[in-house]
């Protein structure tokens, strides 16, 4: 017996059906949203929204020799918050002066009042309003933190991070902020060739259009903090610091010993900093004890 031209379209539409779901995206997982920190894998993975289950243990006590830096993101935060305006904000400067920390000490001491961290690597901004989809409704703030940021020109999170911003036709969530951390002032190299752009106007000099589009970036973050080499006794007094964090026995009696050693590690390195003063306290502490 034939089958009826009826049950033919049945199985032909069933077999369309089943075709149109295999080739639909996967539905989103739950997120705990118990974590403090989480960290965004992309829109091709599954979950996007990975929790950071051991984030940072160092708070703002632990951070010396940038006090003004502190304060001002910290204010800055706590606006956040209370739910008062505040500022995207570009913690730029030398390496190892303690922007990243600055961030993830922020989070340690404020969590408790609601604050969560998203870290987003750069390859990723092109994504962001996928992840402001994700966090649109929730009650929590959220830091996006993107870190040793830096762009070549034609890069595609360049302009996404641009639009996103201050630029883009939707707007950020009110319960997000965006703070990124850079060795470099405007996010992207400057090269010689690009002074040849300027040019006079009456008494005045106008920088070329490559500069302004570099500057374009960095100037949507309202707020900027620059972190500079400490000075031998803000690197001294932070190995003193970080020593007796760790424990070090008889600091006092041997600390002249200890200068000259701290000093020849930052020679070593070619810079004093935070980073480094912390690295040779752990030096330092773990020769100690093997020693002894």
């Amino acid at each position: 017996m034939a089958p009826d031209r009826s049950d033919l379209v049945l199985a032909a539409l069933q077999r369309l059906a089943d075709a149109v779901e295999r080739l639909a995206p996967p539905v989103p997982s739950a997120i705990d949203w118990t974590y403090k920190a989480y960290r965004w894998s992309g829109g091709g993975c599954e979950p996007a929204l990975r929790p950071v289950r051991r984030p940072h243990d160092i708070g703002l006590c632990d951070l010396l020799c940038i006090d003004r830096q502190k304060t001002a993101l910290e204010r800055n935060t706590r606006q956040f918050l209370r739910g008062l305006p505040a500022n995207n904000a570009l913690l730029w400067g030398s390496k190892g002066t303690g922007k990243s920390s600055l961030v993830k000490a922020l989070l340690h001491d404020y969590a408790e009042s609601g604050l969560r961290l998203i870290e987003v690597d750069k390859a990723h901004l092109e994504e962001l309003p996928e992840i402001l989809e994700y966090i649109h409704d929730r009650p929590e703030r959220f830091i996006l933190f993107s870190d040793d940021l830096s762009f070549e020109s034609e890069e595609p999170g360049y302009k996404a991070l641009k639009s996103v911003l201050d630029g883009s036709t939707s707007v950020l969530s009110a319960n997000l902020l965006i703070y990124a951390t850079s060795n470099r002032r405007h996010l992207l190299p400057e090269y010689m060739a690009e002074n040849l752009e300027t040019r006079p106007a009456g008494n005045e000099i106008h920088p070329g259009d490559s500069v302004e589009e570099k500057i374009s970036l960095s100037e949507r973050f309202g707020l900027w903090l620059s972190f500079h080499p400490f000075s031998q006794d803000d690197y001294l007094a932070t190995v003193e610091y970080w020593l007796a964090k760790l424990g070090a026995p008889d600091l006092k009696t041997h600390w002249n010993d200890i200068r000259t050693e701290a000093l020849r590690w930052a020679l070593t390195r070619g810079s004093r900093s935070g980073r480094v003063a912390w690295q040779f306290a752990r030096d330092w502490c773990g020769r100690t004890a093997l020693g002894a």
